[in-house]
């Protein structure tokens, strides 16, 4: 019996979980798990943050567990596979400090947890269309991630 391994892909327009993807991924047949946890900080570009929105196309989700199952696909290829892998990602309006994205992955060993998780953060980032938008301490605004 095959179990799936993509365990959690999701949006929420609530607080994350942190301990909630970590137990998604658990797997007696893991040796390692890695978690990647973002959170929104108060400057980006040497210039100070005061808001955060990220906004997501319907098809983020989806596009979500495409990237997921590449990860998988792409870091199990050499016969050391990735048990499992989970992601949340925010939508709507954050605070500085807040969660706006957690990934892992947990392997038979943590060289492929580490290899998965870090394909996971960067996949996601690049290809899943979430954009955020953030206001600088001076009034100015900008898009990130928006064609």
């Amino acid at each position: 019996m095959r179990v799936e391994p993509i365990t959690l892909a999701a949006l929420r327009d609530r607080p994350l979980s942190v301990d909630e993807v970590i137990a998604a991924v658990q797997d007696p047949r893991a040796g390692g798990t890695a978690f990647f946890v973002g959170t929104v900080r108060d400057h980006d570009h040497g210039r100070g943050v005061t808001a955060l929105s990220y906004s997501a196309h319907p098809s983020a989700e989806g596009e979500m567990r495409r990237v997921m199952e590449k990860v998988v696909a792409d870091t199990s290829a050499d016969g050391r596979p990735v048990w499992r892998v989970a992601a949340l990602h925010r939508v709507g309006d954050l605070a500085v400090g807040d969660v706006a994205v957690v990934v892992a992955a947990a392997a038979g060993h943590r060289e492929e947890a580490f290899a998965a998780c870090r394909r996971l953060i960067d996949d996601i980032k690049a290809e899943v269309p979430i954009w955020k938008h953030q206001v600088f301490d001076d009034g100015d605004a900008e898009w990130v991630g928006a064609c």
